[in-house]
């Protein structure tokens, strides 16, 4: 299919057909689908937002349960969503989440607006979480741009240029648009996410069993990998990270506590606790790094540094190793210059707080240690 045949009715009506058909018998069973309520779906909206379907799957029902309409989560703490969402990653969306709850309860007396330019003006929402809850919750004529539609067009009309760039967003946009059947707009968008998630996968396209092969200009060519087109990505860079488990007496002794600390919610991780810790300067030792940065944070000292593990974690813009100590407080009462807030707490009592999936990691190996030294007689 040539570019100018984006516009071509009789070939843009058979792909309209042919994919709706496809859809009403292999559309994905999934959970938000099966409601009508907004509020539900902006929900699953925000958190499929750089994560997997299959991931979101285990956080979304019990997230409505805990939080079942706009006034629940709005009158929430934010520290019982941060817990709620612990583990899903991309802590923002949370924070952005419980944030357009509380403006839907002061400027909307709690309900989901129905266009696409109110609900862009949500936080957390921009335009393809604004285009996809107003056409799934409300039928409006909106369509959507998600990784899957992009690749999808980029090779059912093979359009050349970086997807990133804003001439090639607006000829996916427009295209996008001219594709979308008056009404049904709902079910098409999800059908194109269905299809590229399903069948127009990034690297093996099972392009025998797709139902818009016969219209596909990347297929008719065979370059079906060559789409989309992306700019060269820059190398991920890696730091290493310290953090010191911190005990005020013998570690794991029945009365022994942990100090935690937590993080200023404009942060990175905002709003979630951690082991103390931070970056390793150049030529700095592990356990100095860890010794400067205790006294940066909290201004503390400690003592009897051992290694206790380490854990590699990749965020999206940098991979870490974190480098975990066993320490004991030494000299100083804790402040919190370089957080909001600390306290000294029980390892039985670590899962009542929100971290991040690296720190999870750690206390899930305390956890175990702690619980086979109990276990002996």
């Amino acid at each position: 299919m040539s570019e100018g045949a984006e516009n071509d009715a009789g070939r843009i009506e058979t792909l309209r057909s042919n994919l709706l058909d496809w859809y009403a018998v292999e559309a994905r069973d999934l959970p938000w689908r099966r409601t009508r309520d907004p509020y539900a779906i902006l929900v699953s909206e925000i958190m499929l937002q750089q994560t997997r379907v299959d991931t979101v799957g285990r956080y979304y029902q019990r997230f409505l349960e805990q939080f079942p309409t706009v006034d629940a989560l709005a009158s929430a703490p934010l520290d019982q969503v941060l817990k709620a969402w612990e583990g899903l990653g991309y802590y923002r969306r949370a924070h952005a989440l419980h944030a357009a709850a509380i403006h839907l309860v002061e400027q909307h007396e709690g309900r989901v607006p129905s266009s696409a330019n109110a609900l862009r003006r949500l936080p957390g929402v921009g335009p393809y979480t604004a285009a996809a809850v107003a056409s799934i919750a409300f039928g409006r004529d909106e369509p959507v741009l998600d990784g899957n539609v992009v690749r999808v067009l980029t090779r059912l009309f093979a359009i050349p240029g970086d997807i990133n760039r804003p001439e090639t967003r607006r000829r996916l946009q427009s295209t996008a648009a001219a594709l979308l059947p008056a009404g049904r707009a709902g079910d098409f968008n999800q059908s194109l996410m269905d299809l590229g998630s399903q069948v127009c996968v990034p690297r093996k396209p099972a392009c025998a069993s797709c139902p818009l092969s016969g219209l596909c200009s990347a297929y008719g060519q065979r370059r079906e990998t060559d789409f989309p087109m992306r700019a060269p990505r820059r190398k991920i860079p890696h730091r290493d990270i310290v953090a010191g488990i911190i005990w005020d007496r013998e570690p794991y002794s029945p009365e022994a506590k942990i100090l935690i600390s937590k993080r200023h919610h404009g942060d990175m991780l905002g709003g979630l606790w951690e082991f103390p810790g931070g970056h390793v300067e150049p030529a700095e030792t592990l356990e100095a790094a860890l010794m400067r940065e205790l006294r940066e944070e909290l201004a503390i000292a400690v003592t009897e540094i051992s290694s206790f593990m380490q854990v590699k974690h990749a965020y999206t813009h940098f991979r870490m190793t974190l480098h975990v100590f066993h320490c004991l407080h030494a000299a100083g009462e804790p402040q919190a210059l370089a957080s909001s807030e600390w306290t000294w707490t029980l390892i039985n009592d670590l899962d009542r707080f929100a971290f991040p999936t690296a720190d999870r990691k750690i206390i899930e190996h305390l956890n175990l240690i702690d619980k086979a030294r109990r276990a002996k007689p």
